[in-house]
This record gives C-alpha cells, sequence and structure tokens, in this order.
C-alpha cells in the first residue's frame, strides 16, 4: 500500500486588503482525500514524485508532497521542496519586461537590435511584444544548438552560446507577426534585454522587483547551475536498465527556463492577480493581452501565459518541461481557484494531474448549487450544432457524420510539406480512422463532412482538397497551414549514392558527414554521433526530431539540404 511522505496543509498570512483577518475554515477531508487518491501513483518513499498546491482566492488552502525529493538520501518532497519548473519561468520575465515598461524605460513596441545588436537584421522588425508572444519567426535556441551538436545534460549551455548561434542566422522561420510558434529564443533575449536597461542580471532584477516584494523567499532565477539550492528536488528519469538516474539541467541560461520555487511560493505569485500589488492592475492586463497576428488572428498565447478553457471554464497558466522535470501552473480565474503541480519525473503529466487536481473542486463547486439551480440547468434544451461557425448557443450532440470508406481514407495516407518549412505531416489509418503521427498536431481526425475531418480534442479543422493531383490539407485556427501531399519514396541503395558527402553549415557552425552502409543512408556529427536517414518524401529524410530536405544545383546533382525541427525551420547546409 502507498503511503504519503509528508503532508503539510497551509493557510498563509498574506496580509493587506480584504484577506486580512480572514478567518481559517477547516478544510473537510473530502477534498483532501481525493487529491492524495490522485497521486497515489507517485506516493512511493522510493521513487519521485510531486508537490501539489491548491490556491483559492489566493490563500494557499492545500499543499502536500508526494514521493521522494531525493533518491540518495531518502528526502521526501513537501509543499517547501524547490522545483525547476522550466518554461513557467516565462511569465516571471515577461513581468520584469513589464515591470520596466511600466516605468518608462523601454517599450514593448521597440524593436530588438535597439538592445540586442547582435540579433542579425532580417529586414523587418522584431519587436518586444513578437517575442514575448511568440510571433518574432526567429528559430527556436534549443533547436539550433541540438543542430550544433550540443549534448543535453553534458554539454554546459550559457547565454553567450546562445546569441552566438543566433548571430549567425540567415533567416526567420515566418516573417515577424505572421505566425504563431514556440520559441524559448524570444525569452533569452527579454531577459538580456532586462539587463542591459536595469544594469542587474535577470536574477538579481527580479530578486529585487518580484520575489522580495512579494515574500517569495525560495524562488529565483537560476543562473549558475554550480550554485547551492536548498531544499532542491533532485530530477530522475528510468534508464534502459529500468533504474533511476539523475536527470537535471545543466544550462545557465535564463529567461525562457531556470525558474526554481515551490508551490507555497506560487501562491504568493498567484495571490498577486488578485491584489495588484506588484505592478498594478495595469501591468496585470498587459500580461494578460493575447497576441494579434497581423492578418488580425488572435493566439491563445501572450506574454508567458497561455489562455484556454477545461470543462467550460476559462483558463489561463503554463507548464514546463526540462530534463526530468515537469511542472503545471493553472488558473481558473472564475473561479478562482489555482493548481499547482511541481514534479521530478517526466512521466508524471503533471497537466493531466492539475486536470484531475481541478476536477475535485469543481465538483465541490458544481454540488454547492442548489437543487433548484440543478434541476433549472438540466431542463434546459440542448441546441443543435450548427454547421457554420456559429457564435453562441449550447453545444449539443456531435454532427452525425457517414463514416469514409476505408479505400478512401488510404488514398489520404502519407507524408503532407509545407512550402516554408521541410518539416511534414505524416497521415495513417489507424483503428479505421485517419490520424496524424507527426508534426505539431498530432491525434485522430474525426469525419466531419466530405472530405473534411475535426482534430480530436480540439477547434482545428483540416479540409482536403483532391481536385487537381495530389491532395491539399487545410489545417483551420491561428496555428492553421497548408500541407501538399508528396509521393511515397522508398529509394533503392544505388539511388541513395547520389547524397553522400560532408555538409556543412554557417548557421550552427556543423558539418554532417552522410554515407550509405547496408542499403541505408547514415548521418554522423562529431557530438551528435551516428544515426540513419528514413526516406520520407522525395529527397526528404528524418532522423531523430531532423527532417532534411536535399536540393539540386544547377547541374542538377545535389547541392546540400535544409533541417527542420518543429521550431526551427530550413537551416541551410552546403556539400563541400
Amino acid at each position: 500500500m502507498f503511503t504519503v511522505r509528508s503532508v503539510t496543509i497551509t493557510i498563509l498570512a498574506l496580509g493587506c486588503g480584504w484577506l486580512a483577518g480572514a478567518p481559517v475554515q477547516a478544510q473537510s477531508p473530502g477534498p483532501a482525500a481525493s487529491v492524495d487518491e490522485v497521486f497515489a501513483g507517485w506516493s512511493r518513499p522510493d521513487g519521485p514524485g510531486c508537490a501539489v498546491g491548491v490556491i483559492r482566492t489566493g490563500s494557499l488552502v492545500y499543499a502536500q508532497g508526494y514521493g521522494s525529493a531525493n533518491l540518495e538520501y531518502d528526502i521526501p518532497i513537501t509543499p517547501s521542496s524547490v522545483f525547476h519548473v522550466a518554461s513557467i519561468s516565462k511569465q516571471f520575465t515577461a513581468m520584469a519586461v513589464a515591470l520596466l515598461a511600466a516605468d518608462g524605460r523601454l517599450s514593448w513596441d521597440h524593436d530588438i537590435r535597439r538592445y540586442v545588436p547582435e540579433v542579425p537584421d532580417f529586414g523587418a522588425s522584431v519587436t518586444l511584444r513578437h517575442l514575448a508572444n511568440h510571433t518574432s519567426g526567429l528559430r527556436d535556441q534549443w533547436s539550433l544548438l541540438r543542430m550544433a551538436g550540443w549534448r543535453w545534460e553534458e554539454d554546459v549551455v550559457k547565454q553567450m552560446d546562445v546569441l552566438d548561434v543566433l548571430s549567425r542566422q540567415r533567416a526567420l522561420n515566418f516573417p515577424p507577426g505572421a505566425e504563431f510558434l514556440y520559441s524559448n529564443t524570444g525569452y533569452t533575449l527579454l531577459a538580456v534585454v532586462v539587463e542591459r536597461v536595469s544594469g542587474q542580471s535577470l536574477r538579481a532584477f527580479a530578486e529585487d522587483r518580484i520575489f522580495a516584494p512579494l515574500e517569495m523567499r525560495d524562488t529565483e532565477f537560476h543562473d549558475d547551475h554550480t550554485a547551492l539550492v536548498r531544499n532542491r528536488a533532485y530530477a530522475y528519469r528510468r534508464g534502459d536498465d529500468g533504474a533511476y538516474r539523475v536527470s537535471i539541467p545543466d544550462f545557465d541560461v535564463v529567461g525562457p527556463t531556470s525558474l526554481f520555487t515551490t508551490v507555497e511560493d506560487l501562491a504568493r505569485w498567484e495571490r498577486n492577480f488578485y491584489t495588484g500589488e506588484l505592478g498594478g492592475h495595469g501591468v496585470l492586463a498587459d500580461l494578460h493581452q493575447r497576441g494579434t497576428l497581423s492578418d488580425g488572428r488572435v493566439v491563445s498565447y501572450g506574454a508567458g501565459l497561455t489562455h484556454g478553457s477545461y470543462r467550460g471554464h476559462l483558463t489561463v497558466g503554463h507548464g514546463g518541461a526540462d530534463a526530468g522535470y515537469r511542472s503545471e501552473f493553472l488558473r481558473f480565474p472564475a473561479q478562482e481557484l489555482t493548481i499547482a503541480v511541481l514534479c521530478n519525473e517526466p512521466s508524471s503529466n503533471p497537466d493531466r494531474l492539475v486536470r484531475a487536481v481541478a476536477d475535485v473542486y469543481l465538483d465541490l463547486a458544481a454540488a454547492a448549487q442548489s437543487t433548484s439551480e440543478l434541476r433549472a440547468v438540466e431542463a434546459t434544451p440542448v441546441a443543435p450544432v450548427s454547421n457554420g461557425s456559429g457564435a453562441g448557443g449550447v453545444v449539443g450532440r456531435e454532427e452525425v457524420v457517414d463514416m469514409p470508406l476505408l479505400a478512401d481514407l488510404a488514398q489520404l495516407t502519407g507524408f503532407y510539406r509545407r512550402d516554408d518549412s521541410d518539416t511534414p505531416l505524416q497521415l495513417v489509418v489507424r483503428d479505421g480512422s485517419l490520424t496524424i503521427l507527426t508534426g505539431g498536431a498530432n491525434g485522430t481526425l474525426l469525419p466531419a463532412g466530405t472530405d473534411r475531418f475535426r482534430l480530436a480534442g480540439s477547434a482545428t479543422v483540416g479540409t482536403f482538397d483532391r481536385t487537381d493531383g495530389p491532395a491539399i490539407l487545410e489545417l483551420s485556427g491561428p496555428v492553421g497551414a497548408r500541407y501538399r501531399q508528396e509521393p511515397h519514396w522508398r529509394p533503392a541503395a544505388d539511388e541513395l549514392a547520389r547524397f553522400v558527402g560532408n555538409y556543412y553549415s554557417a548557421e550552427v557552425g556543423a558539418q554532417y558527414s552522410l554515407w550509405v552502409e547496408r542499403g541505408r543512408l547514415m548521418l554522423r556529427e562529431r557530438r551528435l554521433g551516428t544515426r540513419p536517414l528514413i526516406p520520407t518524401y522525395p529527397g526528404g529524410f528524418f532522423t531523430s526530431g531532423f527532417y532534411l530536405s536535399f536540393t539540386d544545383g544547377p547541374g542538377g546533382s545535389v547541392d546540400g539540404f535544409t533541417i527542420s525541427t518543429e521550431r526551427a525551420w530550413k537551416v541551410r547546409f552546403d556539400r563541400q
């Protein structure tokens, strides 16, 4: 039977306003027992686990630790355990920039080159707002460094390394403001802006202007991976032999990541969203402004916060993943409910855990409604689903659509490629349904009409056009795109010979060697090692997150290739 290592129920005396002097209400055992059940699988004393905090109207009403913070010394996780929270860091970096903007020392509309001239001139202005909203078009730093041969948890990455690889870039993924694509590079640059405008490191600025005023005593931006961290929860992952091994980030980059904090301190941060004691409500409104693309489309992201919904309730939050750490911080503003889950094992899935805990408290709130209110809701007629865009109404039953024949679905399978990225979508038929296996929109496509499908669990709609040659797939939404079906390709060994050679990229400062071995095209980089290239479409290959697309020179022979990941498109390698 699993046992809980440490239980702490904390009500924070957070001071001023209507919270001061409020009577402490004893928490009934019902919610606590239900939350403990959610984390039952992470309660082993000999394995990693999680810390959870439940925050109501700015106060931490329930906090608990499960599992071990240090397997070598049998130290349990508690609500005071300090975790690396990865991308949850971004909202704090955005707050630092917003405070400087409120001081009149910078503007969100300023070009990044005004503060960081190391950024190349791409011919279009990249603003601080573009960086904060992931609409800059800048290639993601981690993808670029990986192409250059950097090895995670082995090679120490510093801010100057990011600036160096960024300074080499010759192109953007897309024009600034044209699309939304998550890019950690933008937040590293925002950290540099804070440093150069304030004269302090982001770590020092955040301590003076954010953490100290909010009494977040166990929170800091960790810009030196060798520095000691009291009460740190170490992260782990299982090796090939099934045994746990330490899995901790060793980079010294701050801004997009590297915040260390606790669920207790996150409650203090959450409280400020109600009181506005730090920055004021104008700054908070600025941070909650969602990004707008140049064509007027509004994205769900802005200033380190993702806006969404769960069970019909609006949500604002962010998750994080680095090495073995996983985290989720999700707010339900209308319900004045926030859940924080910080874990130290990569399979923990805090996104699911947060929502399971939210279910407990959302169901409690629903149960508190009067019987008459519930009956009134049950008596409300359900409106039919509109086939159009529909601006309102109650969503009822799914539209009934005839299932396409498997033979028809088979014609839609294969790799689909967009012109501005080598990263394809792969469609297969699985369990009788059309399924996306690769790309940023993984999942099952449910029939929604003739040659029309809806991506399960989302509002994204895919429409196929098969009127002229290969199928064209249009994905809707702010992150939608147009993809063209490519021919199936399985090259023979003699066809692969034309790709053999050495290739160099000035953009990432790396050389790749390619050769044919046992009928397969192989790739080697001195730090990445050797890996096989798997054919995708004619002239295209895949390996370990990299997509390669070869190009021919004037004489018809291969003169190089471009390489893409989901967040860095078409980095050029020239044949030597």
